[in-house]
């Protein structure tokens, strides 16, 4: 694994998708900024982090064998990778909220954007950045946030919270690029934050509704069980959930 460390830059994920187009990127090259000016999220979403006391870094995984209709399966992988690190780490409650946002208790305490780079059918790279709460104590007008340190009263070693995230992401997609699925779907699954719960929903035409989240389909879309007890698939870009 080899670590870049940068004082500023837009985007580790921008900067790590440039620098591949120009040079062949060695396999594992991590990207880490102390101060990320446009850091993105989901769906546009803006990412804040403090110098000093949170991590934003992004991660490039070469593929040999994957398929595009396997992307699926990378969301599943980085997410239950930084799961595993967080318990590890004895934080308490960690969930995952649908599609890769981790959670402790109610509040976020990580976000994930993934990009992929395609050749045809075959998925050959992905580029995975991670904006990842650690030390902070503070989140002005952002009432849904929290940190590690929040969550279990404990001030962490940014380095040794980066080196474990980052060999936990890179072991799961090696996993997955050598064809071990194994329990993969039903393992994310299992952790994703209120799961099984009565839970509100908003649409695209901003109509709120109740459902219970049953899972994902294959492809990456969430399961819910609306009030007529129908299942029923959405994309990220069709709902957001309020809690």
């Amino acid at each position: 694994m080899k670590i870049i460390k940068l004082n500023a830059i837009d985007s580790t994920n921008t900067y790590l998708k440039n620098l591949s187009r120009n040079v062949l990127l060695e396999d594992g090259t991590v990207v880490l900024t102390k101060t990320q000016t446009a850091g993105r999220g989901q769906m546009g979403a803006k990412w804040q982090s403090k110098t000093g006391q949170s991590l934003t870094f992004s991660v490039f995984k070469r593929f040999q064998g994957l398929l595009v209709t396997q992307q699926p399966m990378i969301t599943f992988a980085v997410s239950i990778a930084i799961l595993k690190v967080l318990q590890k780490l004895e934080i308490p409650n960690i969930s995952i909220k649908w599609p890769n946002d981790i959670m402790s208790y109610q509040k976020k305490i990580c976000g994930i954007l993934i990009e992929n780079q395609l050749e045809g059918s075959t998925l050959i790279a992905s580029i995975v950045g991670v904006g990842l709460n650690v030390n902070e104590v503070e989140f002005l007008q952002l009432p849904q946030a929290s940190s590690m340190r929040l969550a279990s009263g404990v001030i962490f070693n940014l380095d040794e919270v980066l080196h474990l995230v980052s060999e936990a992401i890179l072991m799961e997609l090696e996993k997955l690029d050598m064809g071990d699925t194994n329990c993969l779907k039903e393992t994310y699954e299992a952790s994703l934050f209120r799961r099984d719960k009565v839970t509100t929903f908003e649409n695209l035409e901003a109509v709120k509704f109740n459902g219970i989240i049953k899972g994902v389909a294959p492809t990456g879309e969430l399961l819910l069980e609306i009030e007529d007890e129908s299942l029923q698939k959405y994309e990220v870009k069709q709902l957001k959930m309020l809690f």
